[in-house]
């Protein structure tokens, strides 16, 4: 009988919980208008400056940034100030810098959430201080026995900032602490894959009081105790917030309502090369190329510029290339087919080792080889035209080449070869 009454406590506490993070639309009730995606493989945000805040939506309270991140506070009962992602992912890595909040009874939370009531959560009670809590659930469903907690040991979480990071793929989900893996959750350990999380989400960052006095004992129980606002402000900081979206995407659309992943439509998803990635910080992180997808197009080009800014440094590149117009023409004009054609395709020559077509799918960046992601484009704007992931990588390669004295002698040196070359082809005529 004892346990029968704890269990219908917790069931109730969490039950309260989950709908302090209701969707905004219960697809296994309605049919939900298509959930928005991003076309952005990669994106990171510099929560120490107000414009990272412009693709989030603020809600239960103000969220101000300040050198520490952005603020989350609790300043009276009620208070529970959250930001929202304007757009979901499908498949992903999120990474999160915090430092969570302290006071009894007070949660920092950092969860995803999706139409189908898939959730994915980091929570830290104020009162714990050397721990906080892993959890998951599949289709809403927090009926069954409570095995999908897991408490992960951490250093002083509301003295200390760490990153928090969820790699979730269709195989498996894993959560990871400054970079190690902490808990892994394969598809088949969620009752075979029913209650995996496998629909879109958005990204949920929050703080809010378990313990106020209003709240059921189950509830406060288990958010550490009651809360004491004579003690407030309680403030949570978040200072990053980095986002590998697996499946780029315009939209995402529930094709019935079963909350698989296999019934999820995706539309405008992206072909090989057109994925992008953005920096919302002070310092913009670009790549702009113009005019450099094949060797061709290299030596007929009159002028192509190649800038890299890097958002991780103040410092940019900028390398400029000039080649006369009447040269390049001739010079491409006395080659002939067969040997442009072997020059492009040898992947040992310097003009053809540019040229790397980048694969669609965005990199993992966080975990290395911890991750389940494949190879993915990590930096560079994309343009509409599909030769844009070549130009992304091709501008990567060649500043890494061009900044070096090796490099940049070797393609002096191969510049000069052709220039030999034609004027050999102009003697034979003659």
């Amino acid at each position: 009988m004892q346990y029968q009454l704890l269990f219908a406590a917790l069931a109730a506490a969490i039950t309260l919980v989950l709908a302090q993070q209701a969707p905004d639309c219960n697809a296994f009730e309605k049919t939900c208008p298509s959930n928005k995606g991003t076309t952005k493989g990669h994106i990171n945000y510099d929560l120490t400056q107000t414009s990272a805040l412009n693709e989030w939506t603020t809600l239960g309270g103000a969220v101000v940034t300040g050198p520490d991140g952005a603020e989350f506070m609790i300043h009276k009962q009620g208070d529970a100030p959250t930001i929202v992602t304007d757009y979901y992912i499908f498949y992903g890595e999120v990474s999160v810098e915090m430092k969570a909040s302290p006071g009894t009874g007070i949660v920092s939370a950092v969860y995803m959430l999706s139409d189908a009531n898939d959730e994915i959560d980091w929570e830290a009670l104020g009162g714990s201080t050397d721990k906080l809590q892993t959890n998951y659930y599949g289709k809403g469903d927090h009926s069954e026995d409570y095995d999908r907690w897991a408490w992960q040991p951490v250093t002083r979480p509301q003295e200390v900032f760490h990153k928090y990071t969820w790699i979730w793929s269709k195989e498996k989900l894993s959560w990871a602490i400054d970079g190690t893996v902490v808990r892994t959750v394969d598809y088949a350990d969620a009752k075979d894959g029913t209650r995996f999380p496998q629909t879109p989400m958005r990204v949920r960052i929050g703080i809010w009081a378990g313990g106020d006095p209003g709240r059921i004992k189950g509830t406060i129980d288990w958010a550490g105790g009651e809360t004491d606002y004579s003690k407030a402000p309680f403030t949570m900081y978040v200072k990053s917030v980095e986002i590998v979206n697996y499946t780029p995407a315009e939209s995402y659309v529930y094709s019935d309502k079963s909350g698989s992943s296999d019934s999820i439509e995706i539309n405008g998803a992206l072909s090989s090369g057109e994925t992008s990635s953005s920096t919302s910080s002070a310092i913009p992180a670009t790549t702009d190329t113009t005019s450099l997808a094949s060797s061709s197009t290299v030596l007929s080009t009159t002028a192509s510029f190649v800038t890299s800014s890097s958002a991780k440094s103040e410092n940019s590149t900028t390398v400029e290339i000039a080649t006369s117009t009447s040269s390049a023409t001739d010079l491409s004009a006395s080659l002939s087919p067969s040997g442009l054609s072997d020059t492009t395709s040898n992947s040992s020559g310097p003009v053809s080792s540019l040229l790397t077509t980048s694969s669609a799918e965005p990199q993992s960046t966080v975990l290395g080889s911890n991750s389940t992601s494949a190879t993915p484009v990590t930096t560079g704007s994309s343009a509409s035209n599909p030769g844009t992931g070549a130009v992304a990588s091709a501008t990567s390669s060649f500043n890494s080449a061009s900044t070096s004295d090796s490099g940049y002698v070797a393609f002096l040196t191969l510049a000069v070869g052709f220039k030999f070359i034609q004027m050999l082809a102009w003697a034979i005529c003659l």
